[in-house]
């Protein structure tokens, strides 16, 4: 990737729209991405319990701001 704005990190960002940790996948950033839909998914798994539901709404926000602004190596 070249960097925070480009058109790969626009592409992650939109890819975590629909499922989020596909667009660290998309980065190659394998570990990142399964915590961003392990925590995701298991929070919306218990959104009755309110609190997990805000977890998995904070961490579906985070997930997409990380991959917009993610730098590369």
């Amino acid at each position: 990737m070249a960097g925070q704005g480009s058109g790969g990190n626009v592409i992650a960002a939109i890819c975590n729209i629909f499922f989020p940790g596909l667009g660290q996948l998309v980065q190659g950033r394998i570990l990142a991405a399964l915590i961003f839909a392990i925590v995701f998914f298991g929070g919306a798994a218990l959104w009755f319990l309110i609190v997990p539901g805000v977890i998995a709404g904070i961490a579906y926000i985070w997930a997409i701001i990380d991959a917009a602004k993610y730098k590369g190596s």
